[in-house]
C-alpha cells in the first residue's frame, strides 16, 4: 500500500474557508460602511440580510424603548441603532436580554453625538426598569409575611420587586413636546414595582417615603415604629410621634400596593 503525503497549508481547508466567509458576511450585516461584501455575493441578495437584520433590531428596541423612539426622528433614531449594532458586542443570544445590552452600550461605549440629549442614558435606563422587572423570576407569593400583620409593632417585610431610583432628569415626563436641555435643580426620585397581580407601576417619592425605604433596606430587622422613629431623627422632627402617626397610614399605603408585603412571620 503506498501513502501519498499530504502538505498542510498549501490549500484552505473547507471548514476554514467557510469560518472566513462567514466572518465576513457578518461583519458587513453589522457595519457595511466599514466592510465590504464578501467575494463571490451580490450585493442585491446581501441587502435582503442587512435590511431585515437590521429593521429586526430597530423595531425590537423601539418596542422597549418608546419613549426614547418617540423623542427621535427616523435619522437620529437610525443612528442611534447602527451605532449600537456595529460597535457593541451582545453577550447573550436571547431577546429579551437585548435591551440590557443596548444599555450597556450606552452607558459604556456610546461616544456622545452633538444630538444625543443630556438625559440620554437616564431615559433609557429607566425605560429598561420596566422590563427587568417584568422578567424577574422572582414571585412575591412564594415569600412568607404576614399580609395582615401590624406594621409598627412588627417588622415590615419590603418588596425585592420594589425599586427606589434616582434621576438627575425627570425621565418620567418625558415626551416629545418636554424635553429639558439642562437638570433640573432637585433630583426626581421613582419607586419602580411589580405588585401581585405582575403588573409594574410607577410612584414619585417624596423625601419621607423615600428616607423610610431607604431605612428599610438598611435596616430589616427593624419594626415599623423603630424605622419611622429613625425617620423622625434623620429629618430633626420636633415630634417624633406625629411622623410615626403619618408614617402608619404611609406604611398601610405601601403595603396596599405589595411595595411592603405584610409582616415577618
Amino acid at each position: 500500500m503506498v501513502y501519498s503525503p499530504v502538505i498542510i497549508g498549501l490549500e484552505e481547508s473547507k471548514p476554514d474557508h467557510m469560518k472566513k466567509l462567514q466572518t465576513a458576511f457578518a461583519a458587513h450585516i453589522r457595519d457595511p460602511d466599514s466592510n465590504p461584501v464578501p467575494d463571490g455575493i451580490e450585493d442585491r441578495r446581501m441587502k435582503i440580510y442587512r435590511d431585515l437584520f437590521f429593521n429586526s433590531i430597530q423595531t425590537l428596541l423601539a418596542g422597549n424603548f418608546p419613549v426614547l423612539r418617540a423623542i427621535c426622528d427616523d435619522q437620529q433614531w437610525s443612528g442611534l441603532v447602527r451605532d449600537f449594532y456595529s460597535v457593541h458586542r451582545c453577550q447573550t443570544p436571547l431577546f429579551p436580554e437585548l435591551a440590557k445590552e443596548f444599555l450597556r452600550y450606552l452607558q459604556d461605549e456610546r461616544e456622545i453625538a452633538k444630538d444625543d440629549p443630556g438625559f440620554l442614558l437616564e431615559l433609557a435606563h429607566y425605560e429598561w426598569v420596566e422590563l427587568a422587572l417584568s422578567l424577574d423570576e422572582r414571585e412575591l407569593t412564594d415569600i412568607a409575611v404576614d399580609r395582615q400583620g401590624d406594621l409598627l409593632e412588627g417588622i415590615p417585610v419590603l418588596s425585592p420587586l420594589a425599586w427606589p431610583l434616582s434621576y438627575r432628569y425627570p425621565v418620567h415626563m418625558i415626551k416629545p413636546d418636554y424635553q429639558p436641555k439642562e437638570p433640573p435643580s432637585d433630583a426626581s426620585h421613582i419607586l419602580v414595582y411589580r405588585n401581585r397581580q405582575d403588573d409594574v407601576k410607577f410612584m414619585k417619592l417624596n423625601d419621607v417615603s423615600r428616607l423610610l425605604l431607604e431605612i428599610m433596606r438598611k435596616d430589616p430587622e427593624a419594626s415599623g415604629r423603630v424605622l419611622l422613629n429613625q425617620v423622625a431623627t434623620a429629618i430633626s422632627h420636633p415630634q417624633p410621634e406625629r411622623v410615626v402617626a403619618a408614617g402608619a397610614d404611609l406604611l398601610n399605603d405601601l403595603r396596599s400596593r405589595d411595595i411592603v408585603l405584610g409582616t415577618r412571620r
